[in-house]
C-alpha cells in the first residue's frame, strides 16, 4: 500500500531546489533515522487535523496578523504545544514526530509546525535564522511581524530583537541594516540543517558519536560540501576509529579550507590517521 504522505528519499535531497524541499517530508526523514516504523501519513494527517480546525475562524478574517494569532492561540493555549524550556537538549524536542506526540520541543521544531499549519491555511508564515532562539516572521503592511514560537507565539519588537542579537555580535547593537538582513526568510534548506546541526550537538556532548556521525552525514546529503558537516563527521569517524573516513572527511575539510583556525590540528590528525598513530580522545 502507498503511503498518502511519502517521504523524500535522501539520495534526491543535494539537488532539490530550495523553493520545493519538502520541509515536513524532510523533517519527518530526519525523524525516521531515530524511529525507523514512523509512520508518516500519521503526523501528516495530525498536522491536517489542526488546520482543518482553523480552516473557518482563520477565513472569517482578513489581516494576516488576526488570521496567525487564531493559529497561535489555536496551538499553544488549545493544544498545549509548548517550548521545554525543562529539558531543553532532550534530543525528542529535535524529532518532528515527537513534537506532535508530545507537544513539547524546541524553537524550530516548533517553528516548523507553526510554518506548516500556516502555510496550509494560506498565511505565508516564514522562518528566521536568528542567532540563538529560531524565530518566525510574518510580513505586515509596514514591514515584518516577528514572533517567538518557543514562547507561546509572543511578537517582538525591534528593541528586543537588538538585544537578543547582541551577545552573539560581540556585545554590539545590529543597526536597522544588519537587523533586516538577521531577519531575512530562512530557507527550507537552512531550516533542516540547523535541526541537524542541534541533533549533532546534543549527540557530541553525549559522546555518542555514532548518532552525531549520522547528523553530520544527513547535512552532506542536503548540502554536499558543507564544511563544518565534513569536519565534524569526520571527528566522528575518527571516534569510532572509522580511519578511512576520517582521513577521506579531514582531508577534504582542509582542501575547502586551508586557512581555516583549526587547519593546524586538523593536518596533525590527518598524519596520525595516515601513520596508523591517530587518538580518539
Amino acid at each position: 500500500m502507498h503511503s498518502r504522505f511519502p517521504l523524500p528519499d535522501w539520495n534526491d535531497l543535494a539537488a532539490e531546489d530550495d523553493r520545493t524541499l519538502p520541509l515536513l517530508g524532510t523533517a519527518l526523514l530526519i525523524a525516521r533515522d531515530e524511529y525507523p516504523t514512523l509512520d508518516a501519513d500519521l503526523y501528516d494527517t495530525m498536522l491536517q487535523g489542526h488546520v482543518e480546525h482553523l480552516r473557518a475562524q482563520v477565513d472569517a478574517v482578513d489581516a494576516w496578523p488576526q488570521k496567525m494569532a487564531a493559529i497561535n492561540r489555536h496551538l499553544f493555549d488549545e493544544l498545549g504545544y509548548a517550548g521545554d524550556s525543562e529539558h531543553y537538549y532532550d534530543p525528542r524536542n529535535s524529532y518532528i514526530n515527537e513534537v506532535f506526540e508530545r507537544r513539547r520541543g524546541n524553537p524550530i521544531s516548533l517553528a516548523l509546525v507553526q510554518i506548516e499549519v500556516a502555510r496550509r491555511l494560506g498565511v505565508p508564515l516564514d522562518g528566521v535564522s536568528f542567532p540563538g532562539h529560531f524565530l518566525v516572521r510574518l510580513p505586515v503592511d509596514d514591514g515584518v511581524l516577528v514572533m517567538d514560537p518557543f514562547n507561546r507565539g509572543r511578537p517582538l519588537d525591534e528593541d528586543e530583537l537588538r538585544q537578543r542579537a547582541r551577545p552573539h555580535l560581540n556585545g554590539e547593537s545590529p543597526d536597522d541594516r544588519a537587523l533586516f538582513q538577521i531577519l531575512h526568510p530562512a530557507t527550507h534548506r537552512a531550516i533542516l540543517m540547523r535541526v541537524l546541526r542541534n541533533l549533532h550537538g546534543v549527540y557530541s556532548e553525549r559522546d555518542d558519536w555514532e548518532r552525531a556521525s549520522r547528523c553530520a552525514d544527513r547535512i552532506l546529503r542536503l548540502s554536499p560540501d558543507n564544511s563544518d558537516a565534513l569536519r565534524d563527521r569526520g571527528l566522528a569517524y575518527m571516534k569510532m576509529g572509522y580511519r578511512q573516513g576520517a582521513r577521506a572527511d579531514l582531508a577534504r575539510y582542509l582542501q575547502l579550507n586551508p586557512e581555516a583556525q583549526d587547519s593546524g590540528p586538523l593536518r596533525e590528525r590527518l598524519v596520525e590517521l595516515s601513520s596508523g598513530q591517530a587518538k580518539t580522545n
